[in-house]
């Protein structure tokens, strides 16, 4: 929901409140920034993130410059109403260094963290169709192309697999991920519910 109380907000001795901004598909965190009272508002208004730069002194609309906007989707305040989760759509890079983040996370979740990113991007192509990606082409063809693209994939991994030189089965073995996941968003299956049966998988 993009609509917070003003008056409920408990704004610090500076007029400043945390804002925790997630990936809305993700969760990835992507930044910890401050808003004040005017910020937050321009946010609620223009459904994109507004910031109060410390450094500057002065109002910040992410991605002014740089076009690398933040679609806000909700806003909600935690419970002492001092801190507030804005959950966004970002249409590029979080950080000013380039990175997704801009919180090293470059850990053991990394992998989930790209194929949850990946699955939301594919999702998105679905949704939105458009022109030019090679994503919106295997969802125009339907489900028959996709399976199609899969068992090439397969078959292409299996071949790199036989062989000795590296490169190329991760190249393959990346490419039937992709198409797996295009499959999977075809169908309506989430990553969740391959976390869920593995799990259970592992526990047997």
């Amino acid at each position: 929901m993009i609509s917070i109380d003003l008056n409920q907000v408990k704004f610090d001795e500076r007029g400043l409140v945390p804002a925790i901004v997630q990936h809305a598909q993700t969760r990835e965190v992507l930044t910890l920034a401050y808003m004040n009272r005017e910020s937050l508002a321009r946010t609620i208004e223009t459904k994109q993130t507004w910031f109060w730069s410390r450094s500057r002194d002065e109002l910040w609309h992410k991605g002014e410059t740089s076009g690398n906007t933040q679609e806000v989707l909700s806003l909600a305040l935690d419970c002492d109403r001092d801190a507030i989760v804005v959950l966004v759509d970002p249409a590029g890079p979080a950080c000013h260094t380039g990175a997704a983040s801009c919180f090293d996370l470059a850990t053991a979740n990394e992998v989930d963290l790209v194929l949850d990113q990946l699955y939301a991007l594919i999702e998105s192509r679905e949704r939105e169709r458009p022109a030019g990606s090679y994503t919106t082409y295997l969802f125009t063809e339907g489900l028959d192309k996709i399976l199609k693209k899969v068992g090439e994939e397969a078959a292409e991994t299996i071949i790199a697999a036989k062989n000795d030189d590296h490169a190329p089965l991760v190249s393959e073995v990346s490419d039937l991920l992709y198409h797996l996941l295009v499959l999977l968003v075809a169908r309506g299956v989430t990553l969740e519910e391959i976390g869920i049966e593995l799990k259970q998988r592992r526990r047997a």
